[in-house]
């Protein structure tokens, strides 16, 4: 699986595949170290991409908020601090 294939979907695919043949414990030794290190690679790129959309989510809300405001107006003079 090459980087620019991977997607967040795609990871969890691989990671589910990953657990099951480990679960099987028909894993050699080397295929076991493999599919591990394998597995941590994909469980980090999948958090990253997990924090990227809460990122995204958050700069969404923010604009609402402002957008929001905006629409509201100034505040009256008496409530300026």
């Amino acid at each position: 699986m090459t980087d620019e294939a991977l997607t967040y979907e795609s990871a969890v695919s691989r990671l589910e595949a990953i657990i099951s043949r480990l679960d099987t414990g028909q894993a050699g030794l080397r295929e076991t170290l493999d599919l591990c290190a394998e597995g941590k690679t994909l469980i980090e790129f999948a958090a990253g991409e997990l924090e990227a959309v809460g990122k995204g989510l958050e700069e969404l809300r923010l604009d609402e908020l402002i957008a929001r405001l905006e629409a509201a107006g100034p505040p009256p003079e008496g409530d300026r601090g």
